[in-house]
């Protein structure tokens, strides 16, 4: 096996980091290599799970999600104390340590740093991110998310992603990158080879990215190959078909056995290794993807993940039976000793170019309450939510809006279910909204329909007698296991459907999605925010009256490609 390949890009290591990572492995049963391979998940500082993980198990790393500070801490302490080899403790923080940490700082999402139109936010608030979360333990940021938002339609992509110009991802996620690597965190590009294209969602359905190679190469080939130049550790492969690629780099494959990239050796071996020029570690998306799971048989998939040259395995549906068929995999020659040594010491070169087998890893409680959602961090916060919101459209200069000119507000509150695996909803978005204006003095009402059908409807001189200005707020945010980001209206017959427009002055507000546009052409004042922290609607608050400007830029199409949603 060489190892002198870990002296390079991306690990850089030196000659006794190197003799680490060889008698380390050298000194690894099989079964111990083979938990290496996982990365598995805590949601909580459960004594006997941490035990089980650290002692039992003895896997490559876990990946934290969003616990109570003393959880966190006991977590990362617990686990790397009792463990043999350190662990990697991941987390995705690409909009803030609040990823893992309750209370940590939410920065944006990523579109809204993209819509301050200034690709240096991707350093500084990479870098504000890093010093929340290094202090608790984490090293392995499961971030920037490198997807190209090209379809509206996509119920996954939308506002984590940086938008759908190239150039600005480009910068801004290899700013992400530099940043949060110069500051002990490795990066994790993702989702290679690119979600964005497909209206569907990989985490209920194998999805296809059917660009050609031509266009590929020009768009997300160029993100990584510059997140690769500068230097991002790891990369995540999702359970993305790229049939176009995988063809002309195996031209015996049918439609049939086209794979997603996470099975596909044509694509992580060829393409990202070979053709890109990745030298660093390769991890799958999360294994319970339907994306994954509707490709192959579960005993096939688990060891074939490592065998087409992913370097590691990604949560598990089921933890003994996952742990089984991988150990199955290589007896049965699925994965040979070779890849499994070459998979084993990429996890291990990963580890020493952290150097955590020179620190003890533990969380540092002096520096989480230094910087954790510090003053300086709370300002960054402040200050992307005043660059980043969005007026769309501005047509009939209603704005600035206050309680003389309109004091009486009809509110129109459109929201969604959080759910258990909501990306950036907060469910009471908003009423704060709601609190915020009644605070400024405007009498607010939130709007309720009348029970009654067709002839018992509310009526427009109602409408216009009793109020001076309609505001809609949208707080339909992302999430997985939904297959649409629509307006559902309500009963009976739509009865919140924007038909007023012509009545009252009407103002629409999406806090999270940006393209609501396309369910409400017709409305002539449209403004996205991307996030819906209480940094974010003060700075609504601001902008709607006046007290600030609106500077934001749409980092992508928000007219949804329609002529009407322009009138």
């Amino acid at each position: 096996m060489n190892f002198d390949k870990y002296k390079e890009k991306p690990f850089y290591l030196n000659d006794e980091d190197i003799n680490w990572v060889k008698q380390t492995l050298n000194n690894m049963t099989v079964d111990e290599k083979i938990s290496q391979l996982f990365c598995l998940i805590a949601y909580s500082a459960d004594d006997d799970y941490l035990n089980f993980l650290s002692q039992n198990l003895k896997i490559g790393g876990i990946m934290c999600r969003t616990m109570p500070k003393d959880e966190v801490i006991k977590t990362v302490n617990e686990l790397q104390k009792k463990s043999k080899i350190p662990m990697l403790i991941a987390g995705n923080i690409e909009t803030g340590a609040n990823g893992v940490c309750l209370g940590a700082t939410k920065f944006g999402s990523q579109m809204s740093i993209a819509a301050t139109n200034d690709p240096s936010y991707g350093y500084k608030v990479s870098k504000a991110i890093a010093l929340e979360a290094k202090p608790l333990g984490v090293n392995w940021a499961f971030g920037p998310i490198c997807d190209i938002d090209y379809n509206f339609r996509n119920p996954i992509t939308n506002t984590r992603t940086f938008g759908s110009n190239v150039d600005l991802i480009t910068k801004l996620s290899t700013g992400y990158i530099k940043a949060m690597q110069e500051n002990g965190i490795a990066c994790c590009s993702k989702h290679f080879p690119g979600d964005g294209v497909d209206e569907r969602d990989q985490h209920l359905v194998t999805t296809v990215n059917d660009m050609t190679c031509e266009q590929w190469d020009s768009t997300y080939g160029q993100i990584y190959k510059k997140c690769i130049d500068e230097g991002v550790k790891t990369i995540m492969v999702g359970h993305i078909m790229l049939p176009n690629y995988s063809k002309k780099l195996d031209p015996t494959l049918t439609d049939e056995k086209i794979m997603p990239a996470t099975l596909a050796k044509e694509l992580v071996t060829t393409l990202l290794k070979d053709k890109l020029g990745f030298n660093g570690l390769v991890i799958t998306d999360s294994t319970t993807m339907g994306g994954i799971n509707m490709a192959l048989p579960r005993d096939i998939l688990v060891p074939s993940c490592i065998a087409c040259g992913c370097d590691m395995f990604l949560f598990t549906k089921n933890l003994e039976e996952d742990f089984k068929y991988m150990k199955d995999g290589y007896l049965n020659g699925i994965i040979t000793s070779k890849r499994l040594d070459d998979a084993v010491g990429k996890i291990l070169a990963l580890k020493a170019s952290l150097k955590l087998h020179k620190s003890d890893n533990l969380a540092n409680e002096e520096l989480i309450n230094k910087y954790v959602h510090c003053m300086d961090h709370q300002n960054l916060e402040k200050e992307i939510a005043s660059k980043s919101i969005t007026l769309v459209k501005n047509k009939e200069n209603i704005l600035p809006i206050n309680p003389t000119k309109y004091k009486r507000v009809l509110f129109y509150s459109l929201q969604s279910s959080v759910g258990t695996m909501g990306f950036s909803v907060s469910g009471d978005a908003n009423d704060r909204l709601m609190k915020k204006l009644q605070d400024l003095g405007f009498e607010v009402t939130l709007f309720k329909p009348k029970p009654g059908f067709e002839g018992t409807m509310t009526s427009a001189m109602e409408i216009k007698n009793n109020y001076d200005l309609i505001i809609y707020s949208a707080n339909l945010a992302t999430k997985s296991n939904q297959t649409i980001v629509r307006i559902e209206w309500c009963e009976p017959m739509g009865a919140n459907v924007p038909v007023f427009t012509h009545t009252v002055p009407t103002i629409f507000i999406s806090l999270e999605n940006p393209y609501h546009l396309i369910d409400v052409p017709r409305i002539k004042t449209f403004i996205n925010t991307y996030c819906s922290t209480d940094a974010v609607l003060d700075a609504l608050i601001r902008k709607l009256t006046s007290k600030e400007e609106f500077i934001g830029v749409s980092p992508v199409d928000a007219f949804c490609g329609k002529w009407d949603t322009r009138l």
